[in-house]
Formats: structure tokens, sequence, C-alpha cells
């Protein structure tokens, strides 16, 4: 063996030594050369000489967000479509109205424009908006109910800041207060409190999936709405995944078998994630003029989170814990809720809250299979949620889940 390596080493020997700058010029050339056909196609491709000259342009304008200041309406539009579109009239309520665009009233492809339209809207009525291309194509967003968009003010920040504490922080605190029960209940109880647990996540799980779903599918389709949710929801699982396996290693090499501590901490990231989301909807409730639907949600929130502290003491059943540590777990569940309002009341942006949306969902499927691998050990994961008391916690869960959802509508 020894002396046909030695023949075939020096074969070897000029490709390893070969230079690094010739490796990556090997490895960049053929993106150059790909790059070079796309601009080739952008400047003169084949699809203009099927289209001919004489064919109208495609043209698709999207509203992202419309202010409403005292000094009249702001609207910023998105250009979805291939073609340069120029904005030339805007109609409010059916009249022409002088506007200003900045920073071009012609937009290329994923251009955005911000129109600044003085019409003395009123407080509480509806308004109709339409944008008038210079082909005549026209682009419409209603107004549902009108009402001047929040600024950012410290008494705006100071209210959002207040309504994340109500919805998030406080629920999740006081569910945090169920530890003393789940630590006085035996075998039979903890499996029917940590099915209970899988079963309030599941819910969170649809929820999330379901509304980061339809988010997306309003998006533009530049943005590619559902990709983008999917693919985040799995960047989010694997690392949340990742995450636990390296808590898991430094807590096992520090302080023994702490699987409990990393399980709940994971389901805090989990739902502090998740409801990073439902401040992102409150805020962008009252953002979009949609006072009646942001109170709604704050009730409706208010008692959907207060089963999340339950789920976030569930896996500390066996394990000593520190009231500080309780309280920290509650920050990392709760307090991302007042950064979701203030984002969704001052930059709201339907492009990140499907990302958010996505993010949340893929961190609380993680949580899931982790709680749902702990509590199977060695058996199937199909044959023990079978047994009696882990099957009534489960559907116990998504029960309680539902019925408090209802009152978000």
């Amino acid at each position: 063996m020894k002396p046909e390596v030695a023949s075939h080493s020096p074969r070897l020997a000029p490709a390893l030594g070969r230079p690094r700058a010739a490796l990556w010029l090997v490895a960049l050339l053929p993106l150059v050369l790909l790059g070079l056909l796309l601009a080739l196609l952008a400047w003169q491709g084949p699809s203009e000489l099927v289209r001919g000259t004489n064919v109208p342009p495609t043209e698709r304008l999207t509203f992202q967000a419309v202010q409403l200041r005292p000094e009249g309406m702001v609207a910023t539009v998105l250009n979805d479509g291939p073609d340069p579109v120029t904005i030339a009239q805007v109609q409010v309520d059916d009249a022409y109205w002088s506007f200003s665009a900045e920073p071009s009233a012609t937009l290329g492809h994923l251009g955005r424009a911000r129109l600044t339209i003085p019409y003395p809207w009123v407080w509480g009525e509806a308004h109709a908006l339409r944008l008038v291309t210079s082909t005549g194509v026209t682009f419409d967003h209603e107004i549902a109910v009108a009402i001047e968009t929040p600024q950012a003010s410290p008494r705006a920040v100071l209210a959002f800041a207040l309504i994340g504490l109500y919805v998030g922080v406080i629920p999740v605190a006081i569910g945090l207060l169920w530890r003393s029960m789940v630590v006085r209940l035996g075998r039979g109880g903890l499996d029917f409190v940590l099915a209970l647990t899988i079963g309030l996540l599941l819910f969170l799980l649809v929820d999330a999936s379901g509304e980061g779903l339809e988010l997306a599918a309003g998006l533009p389709g530049s943005f590619q709405g559902p990709v983008l949710f999917v693919f985040g929801a799995a960047a989010a699982y694997l690392a949340l995944e990742t995450l636990g396996a390296w808590l898991r290693r430094a807590r096992a090499g520090r302080a023994g078998d702490r699987t409990g501590w990393v399980l709940a901490l994971l389901v805090a990231i989990g739902i502090g994630l998740h409801n990073f989301g439902e401040g992102l909807a409150i805020g962008a409730a009252f953002a979009l003029g949609e006072a009646a639907l942001g109170t709604m949600l704050i009730v409706g929130f208010t008692l959907h989170n207060t089963t999340e502290g339950l789920a976030i003491v569930a896996p500390l059943a066996r394990e000593r814990v520190r009231l500080w540590n309780l309280v920290k777990l509650g920050l990392v569940a709760g307090a991302p809720t007042i950064a979701g309002a203030w984002l969704g009341g001052f930059v709201y942006s339907p492009v990140w809250s499907v990302l958010f949306l996505a993010i949340g969902a893929g961190a609380i499927a993680q949580v899931v299979v982790q709680i749902a691998r702990q509590m199977a050990g060695d058996q199937p994961i199909s044959s023990y949620f079978t047994r009696t008391a882990t099957a009534a916690g489960l559907m116990s869960g998504v029960a309680v889940m539902y019925v408090t959802g209802m009152l978000v509508g």
C-alpha cells in the first residue's frame, strides 16, 4: 500500500498547491457569465420581440400603508409589476385631488412612492382612495373607519408599551402561578399537564400558520409570501433545535441534568416569538385605523395568553427553580409583545409580519416536538399519546385555546 500512495502523491501535489486566487477565479467564472446573460436578457431579451412595441404595459400597484394625519393622507404604494408605472391622478371619494410623490410618481419594478394627499378626511367616516395611472388603469383602497394614525411620540410609545404589558407580560406571569399546583402532581397528573401544554402549543402553531399564510397570500407576488413563510418557519425550527442542543450540553456540563429548565426556556422562547406576532397584530390594527378590532384583540389575547404560563412551568415540575428564574422566563415569553406592538403601531410592514409569524410558528413546532420526545422517552410517540391521561390533556389544551381564542374573533 505504501508504494501506491507514494506513486499518487506527485500527481496530487499540483492540485493541492494550486493558488487560492486561481481557485476563486474558477468558482466565480460561471457566476460572472450568468450575470452577463441576465443583463443581456434584461436589456434586449426575447420577450420584447414576442410582445412587440404596441402592447400595453403590465401594471400592478399595491398599497403598503395609508396613514391619516391632520394635514391629510399619506399613502405608500409599491409597483409589483414588471413594467414602470406612472401615477397620474389621485381620487378621494370620487373627487380628484392634488398630490405630491416622493421620490417620484414613476415607479420601476419593486419601486416605492410616498403620496401625500391634502384631503380633509373626517374622523370616524369611511373614505375611498383611487390611484389612476398614465394608461388609465385604476387601483383602489378603502379606509373603513378614519382615525388618525399613531405617530412615534412619548405618549404613543408608553401606550403601546402598556398594551404589550397587559396582553403579554401580566397574563403570562399569572399563568406562572400554576407552578405551585404542578409540583404537587403525581405521574398521571404530570402527564396530563404536559400533554395539555402540547395541546396549547399545537393550537398556537395552527393559529400562527393560518394567519401567516393568509397574510402571505396577500403580499405582492414578487415577495413570494408562502415561500417566505415556509422557509422562515423552517429556519426558526432549525435555529431553536440548535440552541436547545447547545443549552443541554452547557447545562449538563455545569450543573448536571437540567433538561426541564432547558425545555421551559425553549417553550418561553417559542411563546415569546409567537407573542411578538400578536403585538404586531394589535399595533397594526390601531395603525391602520381599526380601533375596534384592536380593542377586541387586547381583550382576547389577554385571556388567551394566561394559559401560556402553564405551558412554561409544566416542564419544571420536578426541578427546583428560583423565583428570579421564573421572572426571567415570564419576561422572555411576554416582553416581545411590547416590541411587537411598537413595530406594528409605528412601522408596520406586511412582509415583516409574515416573516415574524413564520419564525413564531417554526419555534413553536420545535418546542412541541421536543416536549413530545421527552414525554415519550424510548416508546413510540403515537402509543404514548393514546394513554387516557395524555390524550385527555392534549384535547383539553386544544379546547381551552379554542374557547379563549373565540374572544379574539
